[in-house]
This record gives structure tokens, sequence and C-alpha cells, in this order.
């Protein structure tokens, strides 16, 4: 065999030899946000050539800028399944941006689903059932984007947001609240997650509602004490969860003005 076809031979075997090392390195990489992942057929379609050559090129993210942009417009246009396309082409390209996540479910949960409910020419029933399709698929889209960044302190916020006010499901937005809050959303969140379990019928919620609401007050007791604050949330849940729990009376709090005069 002459040297050259023993060279070829050898780097052949080298360069598949080495192949699984390089797909464990490459794979570490991209958990961990280092290395973007390929982009997809169906993505490469819908992005064009143009694109597609510049997300090659290392410009994923100035083509998610422009797609984003492009959503916007769409948005002004009142063309939801546009605005929906779009902002996916957006997060498919950057999915570790939890912004393009957070405005592509504000989208679809508030403005499309608010935009078909207040339409005249629609039959009600009509209306409703787009109202609460585009509410789950906003709620869809948080979900996907929690793949990428799990336990995602915005991205949990605005889900809770969503439970809370467009389903109505206080329970979920508990969950995500306080959720967030164990991740580093602020401090109010909590608060906010122990609002909604208040507003459940289980003994198990009340109760932890009321260890988050009772050492907020006992860590800002001066605060609560203030007059201005007689018509806070936790001045008003409070004593609510202490006559449901049986609290006795020397563990309760003191109301900052009579109960009958708050209305």
């Amino acid at each position: 065999m002459s040297r050259k076809l023993i060279g070829l031979f050898l780097f052949v075997v080298f360069g598949l030899a080495k192949l699984p090392v390089e797909d464990r390195v490459l794979g570490s990489l991209r958990e961990q946000n280092l290395v973007e992942a390929p982009l997809n057929l169906e993505l490469r379609e819908s992005i064009g050539q143009m694109g597609f050559a510049a997300s090659l090129g290392g410009l994923r993210s100035l083509v998610a800028s422009i797609t984003y942009l492009q959503a916007y417009v769409a948005f002004e246009d009142v063309d939801w399944g546009r605005v929906d396309s779009l902002m996916t082409l957006t997060t498919r390209l950057q999915p570790h941006e939890p912004e393009y996540w957070g405005d592509a479910s504000w989208h679809m949960a508030y403005n499309a689903a608010s935009n078909y409910m207040n339409n005249p020419d629609l039959r009600f029933a009509i209306r409703n059932k787009l109202f609460r399709d585009y509410i789950q698929r906003g709620i869809d889209i948080l979900d996907e984007g929690l793949l990428y960044l799990p336990n995602n302190p915005q991205l949990l916020t605005r889900l809770g947001d969503i439970y809370r006010d467009r389903q109505v499901d206080h329970r979920k937005a508990a969950y995500c609240y306080l959720t967030a809050a164990a991740h580093g959303a602020k401090d109010y969140y909590k608060r906010m997650g122990a609002y909604q379990l208040v507003l459940l019928d289980d003994r198990d919620s009340w109760e932890k509602a009321y260890a988050i609401l009772k050492k907020d007050y006992d860590e800002h007791k001066s605060v609560y004490e203030r007059k201005d604050m007689a018509r806070s949330s936790v001045m008003r849940d409070l004593p609510i969860l202490e006559q449901r729990l049986n609290i006795p009376a020397d563990k309760r709090i003191k109301p900052v003005v009579p109960l009958y005069l708050i209305k």
C-alpha cells in the first residue's frame, strides 16, 4: 500500500474515532447555552435563504431582532396569525431570551384574545372560543419557553398573571408566583401567591397563605400598623385566614382601624 493511501486511511480512522468525542463536547456546550442548536429544516424554510445564511454566519440575534420587529408591524395590522408565526421564528432563533417568549405570550393571551372577544362582527360563541383558544396559546408559549429556561422567574410570573387574570385558576397562579419567588423573583410575588391561595377552599392552602402573610407582617409590622395600610391586601387577608384557621385571639393581628369601618 502506498504512503498516500496509508495516510488517507489513518486520516479517516482518526476522524471517525474522534466524532463521538466531538459530539459529546458539542452537546455539553449546547446544554450550557454556549453554542446554539442547529436550525431545523422547517425554520430554515420560514426565514428564507438570506435569513438562514445570516444565521449561519453567527447573526441569529440580528435575524431574531428583524423577525421581532416584523411581528410588531403585524400586531399594528391586527394580523394575529402572522404575529404568532413571526414570534415563533423569533423564539426559535433566540430560545434563551425570556423577553421574546414573554412578548409572544402577551400578544396571544392578551392582545389577540381581547381583540376577538370585543369583535362585534363575530357571534358570541365564536368570540368566546377564540378568546379561550388564544389564552391557551399564550400559556403554551410560556410552557415551551420554560423548557428552554426552566424555573425562569420572568416567564413564571407572566404565566401566573395569565392564570390569575385570564383563566382565573388560582391554584396554578399561586404555584407560578411562589415558584418564581423561590427562583429569584421579587419578594412581593410570594405575597401574590399567598393572595391566590386565600381564594381556594382547602385548609392546606389557607395554612400556607397564612404562614407567608404572617411572616411578612411580623417582618414589617411597623409598616402595616400605619393607618394608610388598613386596606392593604395583607391586612385584608390575614383576618380572614385567622378566622378560617381558628387562630387564638391573642395570636391574631390587631386591625389598624375597626373592621366595621373598612368598607
